[in-house]
């Protein structure tokens, strides 16, 4: 990215069912991102996180992207893209290597990653991350970093991520088609997960729930590593629809009144509270009552929820979940919506905003940019490594002319 790239600016582009989000940060000297531009457009051209009209998303990306380079002051050449969908899946796997030199490297850790993640994926999937869990060496076992120990064989376990190919492409072909690259496509709610948990949490065991218009997307960590992940076809949209049959109003106004007026609870709602409905076809408004609306909405969020537990359940870490659930997105800002998860999962639960960020931090201080957010922070992290591969290999290059020199004299 010109006139930025002293910067050191990192961007996140996140392509939901409802809305385009794209954020640039800037990464400081501390280490923290400060945001220094944002913008948000609505997405058309999308369905349950899945492109069904090409045009018509690359047009809300660019209105995205422009406004956020003229509020960062900046021309951005790539960024990082968020992807969801009922096509991810997630594995895990294992891999085993034997330990050069006696003395684990990083070269050993690449290797042992890479034979894990060497398990038959069909043709038509790509591998979205590699992620690994603990490592043993030998008769030692769960080992987080085994860089510097030594050992004869190193064992691996991984978790997987991997989605359509074909789904990919079509995002990635949006992101080209507004003049841009893509550095890496990211699970959503692997990112939503960096902005808004802490490393107690992670360490202790924790589920983020990520309920966005089109999907709601798991992540579940058990001793600081990624142990479980899925995509669920159902959130925020229809509780909209439902809104729109019922009431009979535009879904435009059913958006509104959800996000206004609406309880994930109905016993929270007192039964005098009336709101206003919009009709159709030019008819006269209604009123109504809100505790009728929470009753149209509390079935849903019940369904909703039930799915998540179901598949907590099937993940076989219900046990290990002992720092609760974080309820990200936007559908996580219902009143009601905490007291409803905490009655119904019987653990602590708390709305996930995006955590340790500097700068614009107003603009998106809400559960509804925590992946946006996060994909700054992945995209940090990769920085971070680059930097460090960059490091081993000059010092690698060192180290054989020494080596060189060594021997000729």
């Amino acid at each position: 990215m010109s006139k930025g790239t002293e910067r050191n600016l990192i961007v996140g582009l996140d392509i939901g069912s409802s809305q385009v989000k794209a954020v640039v940060g800037e990464v400081l000297d501390d280490g923290k991102i400060s945001i220094v531009g944002m913008a948000t457009n609505p997405a058309r051209g999308m369905d349950k996180a899945g492109v069904n009209d090409l045009n018509l998303v690359v047009q809300s990306v660019q209105g995205a992207v422009d406004e956020m380079e003229m509020m960062a002051d900046c021309k951005v050449s790539s960024v990082y893209l968020s992807i969801s969908g009922r096509h991810v899946q997630c594995q895990n796997a294992s891999g085993m290597v034997p330990i050069n030199n006696k003395e684990v490297t990083e070269d050993d850790v690449i290797n042992v990653n890479h034979a894990a993640s060497s398990v038959p994926i069909a043709a038509e999937r790509r591998i979205l991350h590699v992620l690994p869990q603990e490592y043993t060496i030998d008769v030692q076992e769960k080992i987080k970093n085994p860089v510097g120990m030594s050992g004869v064989r190193m064992e691996t376990e991984v978790h997987i991520i991997t989605c359509s190919d074909d789904m990919a492409r079509n995002l990635i072909k949006c992101v080209e088609r507004c003049g841009l690259s893509d550095d890496q496509v990211i699970f959503s709610a692997l990112a939503s997960s960096y902005a808004v948990l802490t490393d107690d949490e992670k360490e202790l065991g924790v589920c983020v729930v990520d309920i966005g218009a089109g999907t709601m997307d798991i992540v579940i960590y058990v001793d600081g590593a990624i142990r479980y992940t899925a995509v669920i076809p159902v959130a925020g949209n229809q509780i909209t629809n439902d809104i729109a049959k019922i009431f009979r109003t535009p879904i435009s106004h059913a958006e509104e009144i959800k996000v206004n007026y609406a309880c994930a609870l109905k016993d929270m709602v007192k039964m005098e509270e009336t709101i206003e409905v919009p009709s159709v076809g030019g008819r006269p408004a209604r009123k109504m009552s809100r505790h009728t609306l929470s009753e149209v909405i509390e079935p849903r969020y019940q369904e909703m929820f039930e799915l998540v537990q179901e598949h907590i359940k099937r993940s076989g870490f219900a046990e290990q979940v002992a720092a609760g659930i974080v309820l990200t997105g936007g559908s996580a800002k219902m009143e009601g919506a905490i007291e409803f998860a905490e009655e119904l999962f019987q653990m602590p639960v708390r709305v996930g905003k995006p955590l340790n960020i500097k700068g614009l931090s107003d603009y998106v201080d809400d559960p509804v940019y925590a992946t946006v957010v996060g994909l700054l922070m992945y995209g940090q992290g990769q920085m971070v490594q680059r930097k460090g591969q960059k490091g081993r290999k000059t010092e690698s290059v060192f180290e054989r002319l020494k080596s060189f020199f060594k021997g000729s004299f």
